[in-house]
């Protein structure tokens, strides 16, 4: 029997026969990490069932790859390179770290030159980016920047003129610092609305715009051809995938606006992740089991989505940043060496914020007919200022959801009769501070590599958001044919 068979042939507890079976359970199945409790005791593992999956981690030498990894080896084998993000934050190979080090030096200098005056007064930071060029640096910024952000932020990624317009309103253009970034400093709508900031600087009298610009790029080269100076070209390897990205200079606008203290808290708290990761048994280990729940429900159950849902408004936008880690990342359909999987592979991952979710979404959560693993993120210590039971009762709702979506609850009408059995899991922060955000993401990202790991495919390629971006040139160059159903949206739309 292959390690996938005897995965696909585990039994299907209840959730109450599983606490009921087992006083120990809750200890089993919950660990504390990095100033994050994780509890999976309301998912459907088992000790058999980890034992299952640890025997396919041991047969796809996931010790062996996790290592490699570390270890600065190649383990992106389609693009030929290694895999950079933990030597960011200190973890990997020798030569790796210090390159790491010294380009963070580069950054925390040319910070302590902004802040000095040396280019003159600046207030407000435009960060212009897209996909993990963006979605980290927002996430800092919004979960950790609400009081204590030193510049205001504003950071834009889609191309449609509306969201640039909305972020300028309110900049002094010349009190403004733009930052571009782009791993390839060619990234289509990256540098149209590069452009467009430097129109709108000019365009209010600031005499030398590309003088207050920030270039944040794998291709100094290509920076400098644009017109940035070198000595405001911060770089990054090509190591760093963009999903991953947020350790490198690609943080910059949470390193200006928070202070190089919070920033290197972020990264020494993604560090004691790395090391948890590196260093526990599968049994005890984080992002190892939380890996193996999803398999769990993917293979096992055959569960097509995830929904992590944030009971902590400074974490709203962390739904969306692990839509593209999570399925960037692992939404593939061959293995490394480009034969079919043969398997679900990533889950569709959708979430939102608590409680507003429970009004939105929940009720397919708890009587639909889609088995959904749904993942609760809160923090004991309330981000506001305001009256205890705003947070109090935050917390009773996110905890209460997942009591309710394991037990259920069964009456006569059948309308009102709740299924129970549905699974949950729970990542409870004691603090929401740039070590414990650290140590969460970094979480989130070896988790990705595990699935990735065990399903036999490469984490760290993107290939499959090319296809759209070639046809979207064509499309705006004209003298390409298309389907007739495209043809026609050109033609309505007076593209041609």
């Amino acid at each position: 029997m292959s390690d996938w068979s005897a995965i696909e042939a585990l039994p299907s507890p209840k959730l109450v026969e599983l606490f009921d079976q087992d006083g120990e359970r809750l200890s089993k199945f919950s660990l504390d990490v990095a100033g994050i409790h994780f509890d999976w005791s309301k998912t459907h593992l088992t000790t058999q069932a980890v034992e299952a999956f640890a025997a396919l981690a041991q047969a796809q030498d996931l010790a062996g790859k996790r290592d490699a990894m570390f270890g600065g080896e190649h383990v992106n084998v389609t693009e030929d390179r290694p895999v950079l993000h933990a030597a960011e934050r200190g973890e990997g190979d020798a030569e790796s770290v210090a390159l790491a080090r010294k380009l963070h030096e580069r950054m925390r200098s040319l910070i302590d030159a902004i802040e000095g005056g040396a280019l003159g007064d600046i207030r407000h930071v435009l960060h212009i980016g897209i996909g993990g060029s963006a979605l980290g640096p927002h996430l800092l910024v919004d979960a950790l920047g609400r009081e204590d952000a030193r510049y205001d932020v504003a950071i834009v990624s889609n191309v449609d003129g509306v969201a640039l317009e909305d972020a300028i309103k309110d900049f002094d253009p010349a009190a403004t610092l733009l930052v571009v970034a782009s791993k390839t400093f060619t990234t289509k709508e990256t540098m149209l609305n590069a452009e467009s900031a430097l129109q709108w600087m000019t365009e209010h009298g600031v005499e030398d715009p590309y003088g207050k610009v920030i270039a944040l790029t794998a291709a100094p080269d290509k920076a400098m051809e644009w017109g940035v100076d070198e000595t405001r070209i911060l770089p990054f390897g090509e190591g760093v995938g963009g999903r991953y990205s947020l350790w490198s200079s690609i943080g910059f606008p949470a390193a200006i606006a928070l202070g190089w203290g919070a920033f290197e808290e972020l990264l020494e708290g993604a560090a004691e992740m790395d090391r948890h990761f590196r260093l526990t048994a599968l049994h005890e280990n984080a992002p190892v089991l939380a890996a193996f729940a999803d398999l769990y429900y993917t293979q096992v159950r055959h569960a097509e989505t995830r929904a992590p849902f944030a009971y902590d408004e400074r974490l709203r936008l962390l739904p969306s940043y692990l839509q593209q880690l999570e399925m960037e990342s692992n939404g593939k359909g061959v293995k490394t060496d480009g034969t079919p999987v043969g398997r679900p592979t990533a889950a569709i991952t959708w979430g939102g914020v608590g409680t507003d979710a429970q009004h939105a979404v929940f009720q397919l959560l708890h009587q639909g007919t889609h088995l959904v693993p749904v993942e609760f993120i809160a923090v004991i210590e309330p981000g506001d200022t305001l009256a205890e039971d705003h947070h109090r009762q935050l917390l009773v709702n996110a905890f209460a959801q997942g009591a309710a979506l394991m037990k259920g609850k069964q009456v006569e009408d059948p309308a009102r009769s709740y299924s129970g059995d549905r699974p949950s899991s729970t990542l409870l922060l004691d603090v929401l501070d740039p070590r414990t955000l650290g140590a969460l993401i970094a979480f989130y990202e070896h988790r990705v590599f595990v699935n990735g790991v065990l399903l036999g495919i490469n984490s760290f390629d993107q290939f499959g958001v090319e296809l759209g971006k070639e046809m979207a040139k064509a499309a705006d160059q004209g003298g390409q044919s298309f389907d007739p159903s495209t043809e026609d949206l050109i033609r309505r739309a007076g593209l041609e």
